[in-house]
């Protein structure tokens, strides 16, 4: 099968689990293409079955802002034409699903009808999308595409409460690659961090509002007065700043460090004791579901996909949004034993297991074959 993936190229969740879907489909011997404005993040390697396709942005004076959506779409069609695609799967509805409609509208003029599957991965539903700017469109592409998937159930009812969507949606989860996220014997790294054995809590995100970073920092103030700790935050954002000012304000600036942007984030999930994702909101929690490969246990709220891959109790636990005294005396529960602590973490990566890459690529693959089907099916 040949397929094209739209998708945005950072470290976001989306663009991490377009680009690892597209590199799992091409060791399983499809033909994939990336199509978007630079290289992905993640897309680390190439293989004979992968190929990427820089979308180039007109610097015509005439406008202030670059129009990406008219370029993005001229791309598809030439990407769709001369290299045969079977199928489309963009990620993240704004603007891809829009994009990818005009693109089929265009190619349907020369005779191609090519199908197309949306994969719907969060804040392009829960914050992006709901804005009245975006809604109408949004609602519109997600049933003109020939196939539709969330990453929980959680989002899938969010998506099917704020929008009239007819069309039918499939619960496609997240997933992990456990041959690159698992837990390595770092010894050398761990006791430069923590040079008297202190516990080491991570927490990674994109340090936005909605990830609740402030609460990290006293989550954490609350367990270094019980269990000497060490706090590595990973990431960067808007709310770092506000982080790393809290840190000093609560007297435990000595015991955090901000790391920045990480590429090799199982590194330092492999020294870690404990992960924390306090979230307002998660669709699903993939910086989670990395931490549990890596045999590290999570405390994290109970809101969005969470529930769905954070089992209380089992692989961690998990609290009400903001709740920061329940959250530092469940980390400190799992903390204060090593063998509590052992156990929670074999835990973690009996769940992590669940969602291995080569139990959900089938999945997306027999979508796939379904939608191309129906497509023919209806000329």
């Amino acid at each position: 099968m040949k397929i094209g993936i739209v998708c945005y190229p950072t470290f976001g969740g989306s663009g991490v689990v377009a680009t690892e879907l597209g590199k799992a489909l091409a060791s399983s011997g499809h033909e994939i293409h990336f199509i978007t404005y630079s290289q992905p993040a993640r897309l680390d390697f190439f293989s004979e079955n992968l190929f990427y396709h820089e979308v180039a942005m007109s610097q015509y004076p005439l406008f202030d802002y670059a129009p990406y959506e008219t370029a993005l779409a001229s791309k598809l069609v030439d990407v769709v034409r001369y290299e045969k695609l079977d199928l489309l799967h963009v990620h993240y509805a704004i603007p891809h699903a829009s994009v990818a409609f005009m693109a089929k509208q265009i190619l349907a003029t020369y005779g191609i009808k090519i199908p197309v599957v949306t994969t719907l991965h969060g804040t392009d539903i829960t914050l992006v999308g709901k804005d009245k700017s975006f809604s109408p469109v949004v609602t519109f592409s997600i049933n003109q595409s020939d196939g539709v998937t969330t990453v929980s159930e959680n989002l899938k009812q969010q998506t099917l409460d704020y929008f009239d969507v007819t069309n039918h949606i499939e619960v496609i989860p997240n997933f992990i690659d456990l041959n690159r996220f698992h837990s390595k014997n770092h010894e050398h790294f761990k006791k430069a961090i923590a040079p008297n054995d202190e516990r080491i809590i991570v927490h990674t995100s994109n340090f936005r509002k909605v990830k609740h970073t402030g609460d990290v920092v006293r989550i954490f103030e609350q367990i270094n007065q019980k269990i000497p700790s060490k706090l590595l935050m990973v990431g960067d954002g808007p709310d770092r700043r506000n982080s790393e000012e809290l840190a000093r304000q609560l007297n435990v600036w000595e015991h955090v460090r901000f790391l920045g942007k990480q590429d090799a984030i199982e590194e330092i999930l492999s020294i870690a004791d404990l992960f924390l994702m306090p979230s307002g909101s998660e669709s699903f929690g993939l910086a989670a579901l990395e931490a549990m490969a890596c045999k590290v246990p999570v405390i994290s709220s109970n809101t969005g996909g969470l529930p769905e891959l954070n089992i209380d109790g089992f692989s961690g636990y998990m609290s009400d949004v903001s709740d920061v005294e329940g959250m530092a005396k469940q980390g400190i529960h799992i903390l204060e034993d090593d063998a509590r602590l052992a156990e929670f973490k074999e835990n973690a990566l009996t769940r992590a297991e669940d969602f291995k890459i080569c139990k959900i690529v089938p999945h997306y693959e027999r979508f796939y074959d379904e939608v191309i089907a129906r497509v023919k099916k209806a000329e």
